[in-house]
């Protein structure tokens, strides 16, 4: 077995783990951080909306330029008195985009750009693009994130209970802040590309989310019948349990998702990619965070409220204070509890034998005699 595989039956089996909800507030004030940088950057530097929300051309060409990408982002602003985007294609051609700009300047545009370029204005195609279109996929998008919210709030409420429903909701507010302050801090340009991955990451923080509440749910069920294990320690055991697979499945989705963003958009020059591929990226990474260190932490932090599961950590402790006082460890105290419990089984069994016996019809509470 390799050593990934050993450390995870490990951890499965509870034999080495990390105290993530013992140490929880520390991982809250690192998101609250992070969050408030976003937000920061947000505001202070906004997104760069691409043409399709803003309105405006896009001129590109079918043949090499006689000057190079700089030169001609250059001109493309001196013509427009607008920042453009710049973009070498594959057959050596370029693409510029040009935001807010109606029919009548496109044409006064691209004629400037034919002269600066050295292409014939025929070998410039020139596309406009009306913001509306723009506005309607945002607002679809916005209308199929309140509903995604919706209906997981919904189904994690009756599958779970209403507590896991409230923390997987703002681990996923979390991921969506975190992905869109990135977005305003590097300054990339938002594009429906980015909306797409925007909604594709909620499904996948999602589903890192419910694979721990499935292990918790199953871990703290008949809880208060025992008084081994607070809510909190059985909440991390899941964490610890199912932290390897979180893990392999984090890595194996953010392989081929860094090749787009680091590889195909920073080295070979696709930029294009980069519209979907950082919000993967940065999604991606941000849900497996939050999976652990914000989703989980929040329910063990709101379930540890209630009078039951406060009666039975209070009951616990005072447990272990007693053990801890008499000179016994912690572990001997649970060998001990295990070996009344398999008592106090055989004894209800034998119990349940005596009472099986007095019913048998014709006894009258003896055993019946062998007949000659």
């Amino acid at each position: 077995m390799s050593r990934l595989g050993n450390l995870g039956a490990r951890l499965y089996r509870g034999e080495v783990g990390y105290d993530f909800i013992g140490k929880r507030k520390i991982w809250y004030g690192v998101s609250i951080l992070i969050t408030i940088t976003a937000i920061v950057g947000l505001a202070v530097s906004g997104l760069n909306m691409g043409i399709e929300f803003k309105g405006g051309a896009v001129f590109t060409t079918d043949t090499k330029a006689k000057v190079s990408v700089s030169q001609a982002h250059d001109d493309a602003v001196a013509a427009s008195g607008h920042e453009a985007i710049v973009q070498e294609l594959g057959n050596g051609g370029l693409r510029i985009q040009i935001t807010e700009v109606d029919t009548q300047k496109a044409d006064e545009i691209k004629a400037q750009l034919s002269e600066d370029l050295g292409i014939p204005e025929s070998k410039i195609n020139a596309d406009l693009v009306g913001p509306s279109w723009g506005e309607q996929i945002a607002n679809k998008a916005w209308t199929g994130l309140g509903i995604f919210m919706i209906l997981v709030v919904v189904y994690l409420a009756i599958a779970f209970e209403w507590r896991m429903a409230v923390a997987a909701l703002v681990a996923l507010i979390h991921d969506i802040t975190i992905t869109v302050g990135v977005y305003a801090l590097v300054g990339f340009e938002v594009t429906p590309g980015t909306v797409i991955g925007l909604l594709t990451i909620l499904g996948y923080s999602l589903y890192d989310t419910v694979v721990v509440f499935d292990s918790l749910k199953e871990g703290t069920k008949g809880i208060t019948k025992q008084t081994r294990w607070t809510y909190s320690e059985i909440a991390n055991r899941s964490i610890n349990g199912t932290l390897v697979r979180s893990i392999n499945t984090t890595v194996v989705a953010l392989l081929p998702v860094a090749g787009l963003l680091f590889i195909g958009g920073g080295v070979l020059g696709a930029g294009m990619l980069n519209d979907i591929s950082l919000s993967l990226f940065v999604g991606l990474a941000a849900g497996a965070y939050s999976s652990i260190f914000i989703a989980t932490p929040l329910v063990a932090d709101l379930k540890e409220r209630e009078p039951q599961i406060k009666a039975l950590k209070k009951r616990i402790l005072a447990k272990r204070a007693s053990a801890a006082a008499k000179g016994e460890s912690v572990e001997d105290g649970q060998r001990d509890e295990t070996v009344l419990d398999v008592e106090d089984d055989a004894e209800t069994a034998g119990a349940g034998a005596v009472i099986g016996q007095r019913r048998q019809p014709g006894g009258h509470g003896r055993t019946p005699r062998n007949r000659r």
